[in-house]
């Protein structure tokens, strides 16, 4: 067996909100403070809005822990990720940022200019992520009203008229929904920023084997992410391509299993089985496959409300999707038992991981003291010195 890489680790920036309770703020249902009035007056959990000053001590939190780069989401309820990351490069010296987009918002060559400036400014530190969209509220906000398969045949154009944008020389297309003449951009941005994309749809996966170069899915239990590895492999292989990939995880970590398990039990203090079917009646609404194969992972606790229900494989805890769209699980567990479920992944060939914790800002030092340096000790994540 040939030697494993070593995978990339990235951080969150919770342009939509933070707090220590998944019922202060959201990502990906509604509103900044949604959920604010679940929390008593005299508690620690308070809505922490996404100030600059506050995202900046995240941001230098992840870069001193050693993470290679930090997503920033995109969305209504979200600060937008351009302005916000753009900030952010004079906060840092060396961290990423993975800024995520809608295709359909932006032209291409609009877009391949700015990531060329960004490129420039930042000495080579952007890296994009591709969201086609998946809620149709969401996108008729922004006047787009395509079905579903019309905006990943849209997301396919865009990407060729961005990598062609990049290219040196002018560039033409035309197609369904772009039609342009000498894209380009002033000088190609270097390194040209590796593109990210994630899509669980049978739509998606021919726009990644073709255009991204990693591949991301939400965290699943192994038995499924490892189908969706091996489908998107013979994909990319039939397009004479090969995909990075990469995996999306909350984590809840501490030095013994109790104590992680009882910081994740904590996020969901208070519980309103009345907020909870709120929630999963708009995220129920969504057209986007990858929603409801979250939703599906917790379907039995919403059936029994047993709490066993929502560990779904070994340290792996659905949780977080009561509450929240997109990203629904959690790793849960002491530093060793998380660094022994990112291993399991990396073995299915995940190369890149995506973590996230409530509040952002302790838990990345959570993450950055106690899982980091066991998966450096293994092999499985960079030496520091070589990460910053």
């Amino acid at each position: 067996m040939s030697k494993r890489s070593t995978a990339a680790f990235h951080w969150f920036l919770p342009t939509a909100s933070d707090g220590r309770s998944l019922t202060v703020g959201t990502h990906g249902t509604h509103g900044s403070a949604a959920g604010s009035e679940h929390v008593p007056e005299g508690g620690a959990d308070r809505f922490r809005a996404p100030s600059m000053s506050y995202l900046g001590q995240i941001a230098r939190a992840a870069e001193h822990q050693g993470f290679d780069g930090i997503l920033t989401p995109t969305g209504t309820w979200c600060e937008d990720a351009w302005l916000v990351t753009a900030a952010l490069v004079r906060e840092t010296t060396r961290l990423k940022f993975l800024v995520a987009f809608r295709p359909g918002f932006i032209s291409p060559t609009l877009t391949a200019q700015m990531a060329a400036t960004f490129q420039r400014l930042s000495h080579g530190r952007l890296l994009l992520n591709v969201v086609t969209g998946g809620e149709r509220d969401e996108q008729a906000r922004f006047g787009d009203h395509l079905s579903k398969e019309e905006r990943y045949a849209r997301t396919a154009e865009f990407l060729t008229v961005l990598r062609g944008s990049w290219s040196g020389e002018p560039f033409d297309f035309s197609g369904a929904y772009y039609d342009v003449r000498g894209a380009t951009v002033a000088a190609p941005p270097d390194p040209v920023p590796r593109v990210y994309f994630g899509g669980s749809s049978e739509a998606a996966g021919p726009v990644a084997a073709r255009h991204v170069d990693t591949y991301l899915t939400w965290g699943e239990p192994p038995a499924l992410v490892a189908e969706k590895i091996g489908r998107m492999r013979k994909l990319a292989a039939e397009e004479g391509r090969t995909l990075r990939f990469g995996i999306r995880f909350h984590v809840v970590t501490r030095d013994t299993p109790a104590e992680a398990w009882a910081a994740a039990e904590r996020l969901l203090d208070r519980l309103d089985p009345a907020h909870v079917a709120q929630v999963q009646n708009v995220l129920g609404a969504s057209e986007s496959t990858g929603q409801a194969r979250m939703r599906a992972l917790h379907e039995d606790f919403r059936g029994s409300w047993a709490r066993r229900d929502l560990e779904i494989h070994p340290n792996l805890w659905a949780g977080v999707g009561l509450l929240r769209g997109g990203a629904g699980t959690a790793l849960v567990g002491s530093h060793e038992e998380v660094a022994d479920r990112i291993e399991e992944y990396a073995d299915l060939g995940i190369e890149e991981f995506i973590l996230s914790g409530f509040p952002h800002l302790e838990e990345a030092y959570w993450v950055g003291e106690g899982v980091l340096p066991l998966l450096r000790h293994r092999g499985i994540a960079a030496p520091l010195a070589a990460a910053g």
